[in-house]
C-alpha cells in the first residue's frame, strides 16, 4: 500500500503524529553538479524519502539570499535562490512530493530579513526619520555624539546586535537593529505593512500547495518600543516572548484555516516558562512548537522522563500534540553528542576538541531514535540522522562560513559541522552528493564510505535500516496512535511505557543489562538482546508486554 492511500492529502489531523523529515538544501543533494545542494537534487531523492517512511518534509529556507547566515537572511519570500533553482521547480516538487504521499512544509522568517532586502536598501537610502526607515529599528545613539549603541542588549549570536550607518554626507548616521547577524535587519511588527506583506507571503506559498509553515524564531518579533536597556529577570522581556505575538498568530492561523485542507502553523520558541510557551498553542494560534527541553536533555534516565513527564503534562490543556527532536540544523549531531562525557546540549558549552566516543554515541542514537518514535506526537528527523552521521567536527577553519564562528572570534565550532553534505553512494567523497569530482560546499570526510545510503541500503543491522523498519512500525502499530500513554513500573536507570494497548517501549539507559518483560514479543530493538535481556543504552518496541 502507498503511502499516499494510508495518509490522503484531505486528512485533517495528518500534523499530530506525522514523522516530518527536515532538508537543510544545500547539503541534501546536488542535482546540477555546483557542489551545492539544491530542489533538482531533492526532487530525484523523492523515492528515497517515500521508502524511508516520511509524512512531510519541512525545507530550511530555499529563498534568494547572500546565505550570510545559511538562507535565513531573506532578500525574497516569494522567490527561490538561483543557487536552489527556480520558483516553478519548487511548485513541481511540492507536487510530486504530494504524489507520493509527502506534505511539504516550508520556512517562514519573520523577525527579519537581509540587509539586501529591497525594503531595507530603501531604508539606507532614506533620511533618518523617514517612512521607510518605520519598517526597521532605526535609533540615534547614545553619548555625545551618539557613539553608543541605543541600548545594552546582546545579539543572539553574540556581540552587540546594533550597527550604525553613514548618512549620504558621509557622517556617521543612526543605529538599526539585528538580534542576529549584522546582515539581517530586525523588522518592526508594530508597523501595519510588515504584518500585511507577511500575511501575504503565507497565502503566497499556501497557494502553491505548501502545508504548513516553519516560523523561525517565532517568540521574537515584537519588541518594546521604548528598546529599554536589558533587566534580568525583569518582566516583561523587551523582547521575547511580548504579548503582541498572540495576535499575529492568531491572524495566521485564521489564515491557515480558510484554505482546504490543513495548513499547519509550527513555532520555534525557545522559552523556559512551560506554561507560557502552551499558550502558543492554543487552538486559535499556533498548531505546535518544536521541543527543545527534550532535544537538549542528557542521556539520563531521570531528566528524559523529567522532559517527557512536563511535556506532555503541558501540551494537554491546550489539546496540541508534542514534538519530538533530537537534532536539528543548529545543534551537534547526537551520534557526537551522546558519545561525549556531557551529553546535553548548550550552545554555551561548544568548543574545539570536545573528546567523543562514537561507537558510544551510536549505540546511544539508536537508542534514542526508538525512544522518541515511540511517545505521543509528532516527530523530527533531521537529514542525516537515518544515517547516523556524526558532527563533522575537523573542518579547515577558512572553510567555516557560520556566523557564530565567525563572531565568536573564533572560539565556537559554529554550526557547520551538523550541515556537511549528505553521503549518498561510492567509496570516496563526494559519495554521490555531487558528481566525481566535484568539491561539495563543504567537504566530506574521507571515512564516510560506510556511512552512504547504498551502502547502509545492504545491511539489515544499519542506521538506515532501523529508522526504516521503525518509521514502518509506527505507521502499522494502532498502538502508536493517538494520545494515550502510561509509565511502566521498571528498574531504576530504565524508562519503561506503554502506548494504547499492547504496545510497549523499554530504554535502559543503565550500565547494566535489564530484565525484558515476560511473554512479550520483540517488534524491534536498537542491538541484540543477549540471553533475552536489554543491554545498556539499547532501547527495544515490545508487543504484550
Amino acid at each position: 500500500m502507498g503511502q499516499n492511500s494510508r495518509h490522503p492529502s484531505e486528512q485533517s489531523d495528518w500534523w499530530r503524529d506525522a514523522a516530518i523529515y527536515q532538508v537543510y538544501p544545500r547539503s541534501f543533494a546536488d542535482g546540477n553538479g555546483d557542489g551545492t545542494g539544491d530542489l533538482a537534487g531533492v526532487r530525484s531523492r523523492l523515492p528515497y524519502l517515500a521508502e524511508l517512511g516520511v509524512d512531510a518534509i519541512w525545507f530550511n529556507p530555499w529563498y534568494p539570499s547572500p546565505m550570510a547566515d545559511g538562507g535565513y537572511d531573506v532578500a525574497d519570500y516569494r522567490d527561490v535562490d538561483p543557487l536552489f533553482g527556480t520558483l516553478d521547480e519548487a511548485e513541481k516538487l511540492i507536487d510530486e512530493a504530494l504524489g507520493l504521499g509527502i506534505r511539504t512544509i516550508v520556512d517562514i522568517v519573520p523577525n527579519h530579513v537581509s540587509s539586501e532586502h529591497p525594503w531595507f536598501k530603501e531604508a539606507l537610502a532614506a533620511e533618518p526619520g523617514s517612512p521607510e526607515r518605520e519598517l526597521f529599528h532605526f535609533r540615534p545613539g547614545r553619548g555625545p555624539s551618539g557613539e553608543l549603541p541605543p541600548n545594552d542588549w546582546v545579539s543572539e549570536f553574540g556581540g552587540c546586535p546594533w550597527t550604525r550607518t553613514t548618512n549620504p554626507d558621509g557622517t556617521p548616521g543612526d543605529w538599526y537593529l539585528h538580534l542576529f547577524a549584522v546582515q539581517q535587519p530586525d523588522l518592526n511588527w508594530a508597523h501595519p505593512q510588515v504584518r500585511h506583506e507577511h500575511e501575504s507571503i503565507l497565502r503566497f506559498w499556501f497557494d502553491r500547495g505548501a502545508a504548513g509553515v516553519r516560523i523561525d524564531s517565532a517568540a521574537l518579533l515584537a519588541k518594546d518600543p521604548a528598546l529599554p536597556d536589558f533587566v534580568k529577570d525583569v518582566d516583561p522581556h523587551p523582547y521575547a516572548d511580548l504579548e503582541e505575538l498572540h495576535e499575529i498568530y492568531r491572524s495566521w492561523r485564521a489564515i491557515a484555516d480558510s484554505y482546504s485542507g490543513t495548513r499547519i502553523l509550527i513555532g520555534e520558541v525557545w522559552l523556559p516558562d512551560a506554561e507560557r510557551f502552551a499558550r502558543y498553542l492554543r487552538p486559535d494560534e499556533l498548531h505546535t512548537a518544536f521541543n527543545f527541553d527534550f532535544l537538549a536533555r542528557p542521556w539520563d534516565a531521570e531528566g528524559l522522563r523529567a522532559s517527557i513527564d512536563s511535556t506532555l503534562a503541558l501540551h494537554a490543556p491546550v489539546g496540541a500534540p508534542a514534538t519530538w527532536v533530537l537534532c536539528n540544523h543548529d545543534v551537534t549531531r547526537t551520534v557526537t553528542r551522546y558519545g561525549r562525557r556531557d551529553t546535553r546540549f548548550d550552545f554555551a558549552t561548544k568548543a574545539f576538541g570536545t573528546p567523543t566516543d562514537l561507537e558510544l554515541g551510536l549505540r546511544r542514537a539508536r537508542a534514542a531514535a526508538l525512544l522518541s518514535l515511540a511517545l505521543p506526537g509528532a516527530v523530527y528527523l533531521y537529514q542525516g540522522e537515518e544515517l547516523g552521521l556524526p558532527e563533522v567536527e575537523d573542518l579547515p577553519v577558512e572553510r567555516l562560513q557560520d556566523p557564530m564562528h565567525l563572531r565568536s572570534g573564533g572560539t565556537d565550532p559554529g554550526r557547520d559541522g551538523c550541515r556537511v553534505p549528505l553521503p549518498w553512494a561510492g567509496t570516496e567523497a563526494p559519495y554521490g552528493f555531487s558528481p566525481a569530482g566535484v568539491e561539495p560546499w563543504l567537504p566530506q570526510p574521507a571515512d564516510w564510505a560506510a556511512l552512504t545510503v547504498e551502502a547502509q541500503a545492504a545491511d539489515p543491522g544499519s542506521m538506515l535500516a532501523l529508522y526504516r523498519t521503525a518509521l514502518a512500525v509506527r505507521r502499522a502499530e494502532a498502538g502508536l496512535r493517538g494520545d494515550k500513554f502510561e509509565w511502566l513500573a521498571g528498574d531504576a536507570g530504565v524508562l519503561a511505557f506503554r502506548r494504547g494497548t499492547g504496545f510497549s517501549c523499554v530504554v535502559n539507559l543503565s550500565p547494566d543489562p535489564a530484565p525484558l518483560p515476560a511473554g512479550a514479543t520483540v517488534l524491534l530493538a536498537s542491538g541484540p538482546l543477549p540471553d533475552g535481556l536489554l543491554p545498556a543504552d539499547t532501547a527495544v518496541w515490545l508487543r504484550g508486554a
